[in-house]
């Protein structure tokens, strides 16, 4: 077993530890609402997104209720998770074809669904590991930091580090794990004065390494 590997067994067992029940926070009853709140959560907290979901999936629940909304509506509408201009575009072209292609329906596919405007490779993992049973790592703002912070990656580049990450977990863990770690980033390993002194990891953390010395 090399370091990264004990690393990882020793941040897997934290994990299960303190943050078992960990699960997606963003508020959703189908697939499509799901894609659309992740969307809407770049660069905005879940919970402001919630807020916005709630009035936003009571007025329109499916892409067909979405088709007849006018742009500046669904800006107005969605304006407090920012960057709303560049979120509304792609939310309306996105049910056009989920409409058109896809009958309504949101591809169970990672391939189809990152070629939808908007859609990632976050967004995509998140929707299929949450709504179709399909594991994947999703690599977000948390776990970008925490897996740098304990050199579990040599990337930068999300794509690239959640490929690595796949390499070093069982693929069964990767979705649960996932939840985990940003719930883990959210409570203690924070982007500004992380909580290192409540973390059993600190050793392994080249952040706690270098604010000590």
């Amino acid at each position: 077993m090399n370091n990264k590997e004990k690393i990882t067994s020793s941040l897997v067992e934290f994990l299960d530890e303190h943050y078992y029940e960990a699960k997606c926070s963003l508020n959703y009853k189908t697939p499509f609402q799901l894609l659309i709140a992740t969307i809407l959560s770049a660069q905005c907290t879940d919970e402001r997104v919630n807020k916005v979901t709630n009035e936003l999936f009571h007025k329109f629940s499916r892409p067909e209720n979405f088709l007849n909304v006018s742009i500046d509506e669904l800006m107005n509408l969605i304006r407090p998770t920012g960057f709303y201009r560049n979120k509304a575009n792609n939310i309306k072209k996105l049910v056009s074809i989920l409409v058109e292609k896809y009958r309504g329906e949101v591809p169970c596919d990672i391939d189809e669904l990152v070629k939808l405007p908007g859609v990632g490779r976050k967004t995509a993992n998140v929707v299929l590991g949450n709504c179709f049973g399909i594991k994947g790592v999703v690599v977000d703002t948390h776990v970008q930091r925490i897996v740098k912070r304990l050199n579990l990656v040599d990337s930068e580049v999300p794509e690239k580090i959640e490929y690595e990450i796949m390499n070093l977990l069982p693929q069964v863990d990767w979705t649960k794990w996932s939840h985990q770690m940003i719930a883990f980033g959210r409570d203690l390993c924070k982007a500004k004065k992380p909580e290192c002194f409540r973390c059993k990891l600190r050793q392994h953390c080249k952040y706690f390494k270098n604010s000590a010395n």
